[in-house]
């Protein structure tokens, strides 16, 4: 079997996110397709002969990937799950970083961040290169030494091919479910006012405006996830915010998950950002039905079937859960996601994009 390395940022376990389970996923299903893959952190120490492939994520983090990339002389890939944090930044945090980052460029708001996050201990630099490089040097660099490009969404390859010019190999690789697991069960029965939210807390995922949307209404609304480390001001503001009929429940691992979302009828993540949003394509394949945000690459995977809103206004979420609660079924968009949108055939896809720049 060929030994494939994927690798990605530091906290990839401390603050669990939809690329862990993504990774977790592709490291479970590549078997089948004649690869050993192993899951490092980018502060590994790496046996870099030890591999015939190397799969870098989240190219938001350049710093991580630079250090690696002057050690390998073999195919790289790269999932990018490239996230435009700067509407949020700029524009909708408060603390003192958000207040910092409207002072500087918005160029240089993910070189800032990164820096910050260094000088406080919170994450590592492995390459100096990064501080005098800066972000965008950093990502060009990235892309000029991938063999293949693996996006989420054709709406992301669009993004970087136009903002960093990149022209080479591609696969559009899209997020999926576990069928096994994320399947309606029969016999429970949908409560029409519960509304679920899975996600870390943090202000990028826009929990706030959707409490502010949501409270004193007819709604129940449960949020499933704990704070970023570093983002507990934004978790305090959300419970301190937070009505009698709003409540919060720790971070679950997925099998738990599933009783949520059995119950709910509406999965809302409003976020300022999403390529998808995973716990919304889970949350669909049991029937919930999802509002999301307007921004991202939502519609390529939910099309006329999602509930959009406008992650800065509380009446256009509230519309859009409203519109949801009684909306006809999403039997259509859960055959859609249980045909096109399982970690069997993101896998498939991915080990043949790993054969075009492998050798034997």
């Amino acid at each position: 079997m060929k030994k494939i390395a994927l690798i990605s940022r530091s906290t990839l376990y401390d603050v669990p996110g939809g690329d862990t389970i993504q990774m977790l996923q592709t490291a479970r299903h590549l078997a089948a397709w004649g690869y050993d893959a192993t899951i490092h952190r980018t502060t590994d120490t790496l046996d870099y002969d030890r591999y015939q492939l190397f799969h870098f994520f989240n190219l938001t983090r350049p710093a991580d990937i630079l250090y690696h990339l002057d050690h390998i002389r073999k195919p790289i890939a790269l999932t990018p799950i490239l996230i435009d944090y700067s509407e949020y930044d700029r524009h909708h945090r408060t603390d003192t970083a958000g207040k910092l980052l409207r002072n500087i460029p918005e160029s240089m708001t993910e070189y800032g961040k990164t820096v910050a996050r260094w000088l406080r201990g919170k994450d590592a630099m492995r390459s100096m290169s990064y501080l005098w490089k800066g972000q965008q040097r950093s990502i060009r660099q990235v892309l000029s030494q991938t063999g293949m490009l693996l996006p989420n969404a054709e709406g992301e390859k669009r993004t970087i091919e136009s903002t960093f010019g990149y022209a080479g190999p591609s696969a559009v690789i899209p997020n999926g479910i576990e069928p096994e697991l994320f399947r309606s069960p029969a016999d429970t029965e949908k409560d029409p006012l519960l509304v679920i939210c899975a996600a870390r807390i943090e202000g990028i995922k826009n929990q706030l405006q959707l409490i502010r949307a949501l409270n004193n209404t007819k709604f129940r609304l449960i949020l499933i996830g704990k704070a970023s480390p570093n983002q507990q001001e934004y978790y305090e503001a959300c419970r301190k915010e937070a009505g009698e009929n709003i409540s919060f429940v720790d971070h679950l691992p997925q099998q738990e998950l599933v009783k949520y979302f059995a119950r709910a009828t509406v999965h809302a993540l409003p976020s300022w950002f999403e390529t998808c949003g995973l716990s919304s394509l889970e949350a669909a394949a049991m029937g919930c039905r999802p509002v999301i945000s307007d921004r991202g690459y939502t519609r390529d995977y939910f099309g006329e079937a999602g509930f959009y809103c406008d992650p800065g206004n509380p009446a256009s979420i509230l519309s859009a859960v409203e519109r949801a609660a009684v909306a006809e079924g999403t039997a259509s968009l859960q055959q859609k996601i249980k045909t096109e949108y399982t970690w069997q055939q993101a896998v498939e896809k991915t080990a043949a994009a790993y054969s075009k720049i492998t050798t034997t």
